[in-house]
């Protein structure tokens, strides 16, 4: 009995391994710590945050999902013709071959509207970005302190770049 526990165990780390590596198989653009703020009160909007690195051929992330809202989109913030810093969505992310894009407070970000219940710090869930090459990867978001990544620089990555609607 003890042997049988041994290797379904065994079975049930291998499985989770294989799953857990979707966004580190070659090819596919590695996702690095993909976390969300904590909610503020009783907001209804929130923001993941991650870098994207790519290690397949020039891609680009065009959608994003997650059961957290009821809408999720990929933004950016933008300077009007004020000088006011406006949040808007863009129509996809472009991720150079090699090259590797953060998406952080102040800039890129995956946005989710409409949420189903405030982000705790402390609680997980999952997010499928989707790109046009690799497909669909999906991450387990990390939600953070209302504070995280406050102390970021504002500035893209190496080869970001993003066209609006």
């Amino acid at each position: 009995m003890r042997l049988v526990n041994v290797a379904l165990g065994a079975i049930v780390l291998l499985f989770a391994h294989a799953v857990a590596a979707d966004s580190h198989m070659p090819g596919k653009p590695m996702i690095d710590d993909p976390y969300a703020r904590a909610s503020i009160g009783m907001a209804k909007s929130g923001a993941a945050y991650m870098t994207i690195m790519n290690r397949g051929e020039d891609d680009r992330l065009i959608a994003a999902r997650s059961d957290v809202s009821a809408r999720t989109e990929i933004h950016g913030h933008f300077m009007d013709a004020n000088g006011v810093a406006k949040m808007r969505p863009v129509d996809g992310i472009d991720v150079e071959r090699g090259a590797s894009v953060q998406l952080k407070p102040g800039g890129l970000h995956v946005m989710f509207m409409g949420l189903k219940e405030p982000l705790r710090e402390g609680s997980r869930f999952p997010l499928t970005l989707v790109f046009e090459q690799a497909g669909e990867v999906t991450v387990e978001v990390k939600v953070r302190g209302i504070a995280a990544g406050a102390g970021q620089r504002m500035q893209h990555g190496h080869g970001a770049q993003h066209k609006t609607n």
